[in-house]
């Protein structure tokens, strides 16, 4: 995983104005996929080996803010990939808090399928310490593995999820 955590947010927020919108987590279609061929990963590619979601303003599911792809280990989840859209990446972007909302929503299902939140995934070297400060992460016992455990994923999808 190689994507700043930009802001822990409720949903995502506008970064020019500041205007808030509520979000939903739905599956991929191969439409999507098409939408998405120029993106920095290939997410066509992941498909076989994950599940795909995509990031949407509720109302409007053409326009993909975000995706990731998550892997069932059948004790806790593996985030395979995650990325931004183009246009929320980098500056200026026009929605933060989206990678944060994917992470919570990979904690969300973890929960779901009683595996207690936990998460994993492997970081870049250079983003491990970002990702112990922005989600909580904490290095496991090899290599660049990281994981997010129960209280850690509480919060986040404390934040995210509304009861």
């Amino acid at each position: 995983i190689q994507i700043e955590i930009d802001k822990l947010t409720n949903s995502i927020v506008n970064a020019t104005t500041g205007d808030v919108f509520d979000t939903e987590v739905l599956p991929v279609t191969a439409k999507d996929l098409k939408k998405v061929s120029k993106w920095q990963f290939k997410w066509a590619k992941e498909q076989p080996y994950s599940e795909i979601y995509k990031l949407v303003i509720v109302g409007n599911h053409d326009v993909i803010q975000g995706l990731i792809a998550i892997r069932d280990e059948k004790t806790y989840l593996y985030m395979a990939l995650i990325e931004s859209a183009p246009f929320n990446f980098g500056k200026p972007k026009m929605y933060e808090g989206v990678p944060g909302n994917l992470v919570a929503f990979a904690c969300k299902t973890s929960f779901d399928k009683g595996y207690g939140g936990y998460v994993a995934f492997h970081a870049k070297s250079v983003l491990v310490e970002h990702y112990e400060k922005t989600l909580g992460a904490r290095r496991a016992a090899r290599g660049l593995l990281m994981v997010i455990e129960t209280e850690a994923a509480t919060k986040l999808v404390n934040r995210y999820f509304k009861s």
